[in-house]
């Protein structure tokens, strides 16, 4: 039986992190129903993976099959405008300063999170589960703690119903990512992640390493990989 009544909308990427808060979701949640966003920038093995990495719950988590409920995909590429909209000079130097792109769009995250309360408004769906954390925010300052708080009280003041923002990795790195995986699910979901999920910013899929597949290279494969060995070692 799952812990909490409650009814769960996933933002799932297909990645590590938002598969194991879909993991956590179906461990919790009576009912878990996932949701992903298209921003023009998604290669085809995330979009792929995606559906793979629900597939492959289903199959190996009899317990968890039942909940998991149906997908829903938005085209965000309208985010692309904001990307490809020059910042002033002024901004660019602060935008680098704090070791963001220049094609970082402020409060996508935000951004999704609205879309996703639609949603789950009209699904009968009270809690929204994403994979941000402080820990390893890398500058992008609509990941932390304080921002989804005031988030979860402006949407369930705007839409007129109680809605949780259930943020399970905030103050988690990657190494107690892993050991989370593990709890979940053991052996099988740390399999599932290594071989299914995808998180290099490249979209490598030929290299595969003992952590899962990536160019190796990238920040995201160097946090991925890193976590790994220091889980290992715990």
């Amino acid at each position: 039986m799952a812990s909490d009544s409650r009814h769960a909308l996933v933002l799932f990427s297909g990645g590590q992190d938002s598969t194991v808060c879909l993991a956590h979701a179906l461990e919790r949640y009576a009912y878990v129903e996932t949701i992903g966003f298209d921003d023009g920038q998604r290669r085809p093995a995330e979009r792929e993976g995606r559906l793979q990495v629900r597939s492959q719950l289903r199959q190996q988590f009899a317990k968890w099959a039942p909940r998991l409920g149906a997908d829903h995909v938005f085209d965000l590429s309208l985010l692309d405008q904001i990307g490809g909209t020059a910042p002033t000079a002024t901004r660019e130097n602060e935008m680098n300063a704090g070791g963001l792109a220049n094609s970082f769009v402020p409060g996508r995250n935000l951004l999704f999170f609205t879309f996703a309360a639609t949603v789950a408004d009209r699904r009968g769906l009270s809690v929204l589960v994403g994979g941000m954390c402080e820990t390893d925010f890398s500058a992008y300052p609509d990941c932390r703690d304080n921002a989804l708080k005031s988030l979860q009280v402006a949407l369930s003041l705007g839409l007129d119903t109680a809605m949780l923002i259930d943020t399970p990795l905030m103050w988690l790195d990657k190494a107690e990512t892993w050991a989370m995986t593990e709890k979940l699910g053991g052996e099988p979901l740390i399999e599932l992640v290594i071989e299914h999920t995808h998180s290099c910013y490249l979209g490598d899929r030929e290299h595969r390493h003992e952590w899962g597949y990536g160019c190796g290279m990238c920040p995201s494969c160097d946090l991925r990989g890193k976590g790994y060995q220091t889980w290992l070692a715990s």
